[in-house]
């Protein structure tokens, strides 16, 4: 496909009715000129028009009725080897397939699960939804609490809420139809576009069987090495106990990139169950990913919206059951050096690494905290304003009945809190 048969990646995008359809901002008349603006002429343009369709059909990860209809034709802007933008177009149905990664790592996406819970959503219907909402504000612990389930029930709109997780699928699915089509990108002449085709494939475990060995086959053969680490990530996220002699012998790469990606990927496969996975070799890189400060390649793994940091933190989680104090520690040691939003996954990988999955009332005293448990929380209270800034992090703090209030923890941790 050429520029020059622009007809062919627009065809039938008039006689799709857009403006019956919605998107963030109400009728979705505007997408059609985004999209043709999205791989039109001059760099500015383009931009904007990925900015508009980030903000309508893709708000803040939210799905929307247009949103699955915009999906074939990004994906024949990506097969179209004569434009440019083409791993943006591939990121935004990335997007739309999923919404943000991080909320299906490290484990992958539950599609099986996902399915099921929009069934069951349908259903139940608004009457059984609302006498569950009713029943969960009275078994409220207190006032406060009782207070706060009463506002989610009385702004909870069932019908709204159901569209929704339909649009959300209904996305999801129209990415799904062409995943054959994309999985020929695999094979293309752009890094950026071998690298996302990798990142929007890892989310399709139905198609794992076609998907699988094409990935596999790319990182054997693959020169660039966050390309090669993005498709031992994906291969991970999609495979199974079969998939980990394939990966191991990456941990012996001459690029660290390329072994971090290996042992995220048997990481991810440890926890599904296949033992050979983990050993202390993927303990090592995992580790080293901590300790490493970023280095700044143009090309970076799109995980984690490129945070690999944060990405390997996730997965020592997953291999904490063998490894626990010397997770906690790494995990622990790249926390030292994060800042600003870089550090929620981090902090949040390390909580649960240090307290377990659920919050305690009351934390003991410092004293009585484990050396572990003690270095991290002397971290926490020792990070900088742009990471105490944020409400997200305070949100995760408080998750863990950790003080959110860095004068207080670092009082509590017997450091000066001038």
């Amino acid at each position: 496909m050429t520029s020059e048969n622009n007809d062919s990646v627009f065809a039938g995008l008039d006689d799709i009715d857009w403006a019956s359809l919605e998107h963030a901002y109400g009728p979705a008349g505007d997408v059609p000129d985004q999209l043709r603006a999205l791989c039109g002429k001059g760099r500015d343009n383009r931009g904007r028009a990925l900015h508009a369709l980030y903000g309508n059909i893709f708000h803040q990860g939210s799905r929307y009725q247009a949103s699955a209809f915009a999906v074939p034709f990004l994906a024949r802007m990506a097969a179209d080897r004569s434009r440019r933008g083409r791993a943006q177009a591939l990121e935004l149905m990335s997007g739309l397939a999923i919404g943000y990664d991080e909320a299906h790592l490290p484990d992958g996406v539950a599609v099986a699960a996902w399915r099921r819970g929009v069934e069951d959503l349908r259903a139940k219907g608004a009457a059984a939804m609302t006498a569950e909402y009713d029943d969960w504000v009275a078994r409220a612990a207190d006032e406060g609490e009782r207070r706060v389930r009463e506002f989610q029930r009385r702004t909870f709109d069932y019908d709204r809420h159901l569209a929704a997780y339909e649009a959300e699928l209904a996305a999801y699915d129209a990415v799904a139809r062409e995943v054959p089509a994309l999985a020929a990108l695999l094979s293309d002449d752009e890094p950026a576009v071998r690298a996302s085709t990798c990142h929007v494939l890892a989310w399709f475990p139905e198609q794992a069987a076609a998907v699988l060995p094409q990935l596999l086959d790319l990182a054997d053969r693959e020169q660039v090495p966050a390309v090669a680490a993005t498709a031992l990530i994906a291969a991970g996220l999609l495979g199974d106990a079969a998939t980990v002699e394939r990966l191991r012998p990456f941990l012996a790469a001459d690029e660290p990139v390329v072994r971090w990606g290996a042992a995220i990927g048997l990481a991810r496969l440890g926890s599904t169950g296949a033992e050979a996975a983990v050993d202390a070799a993927v303990l090592a890189e995992l580790a080293a990913v901590e300790a490493e400060e970023p280095d700044g390649e143009e090309l970076a793994v799109p995980f984690q919206d490129g945070d690999l940091n944060g990405y390997a933190a996730l997965a020592l989680t997953q291999i904490a059951d063998r490894y626990p104090a010397e997770a906690l520690d790494a995990v622990t040691t790249g926390l030292a050096r994060a800042s600003g939003p870089a550090a929620f996954p981090v902090t949040a990988a390390a909580l649960r690494l240090a307290f377990g999955g659920s919050s305690h009332a009351d934390l003991p005293p410092f004293a009585e905290l484990d050396h572990g448990q003690q270095r991290l929380v002397t971290t926490l209270a020792s990070l900088g304003d742009d990471t105490w800034c944020w409400g997200n992090f305070l949100q995760i703090l408080r998750g863990w009945d950790i003080p959110a209030d860095r004068t207080e923890l670092r009082a509590y941790a017997g450091l000066p809190t001038a």
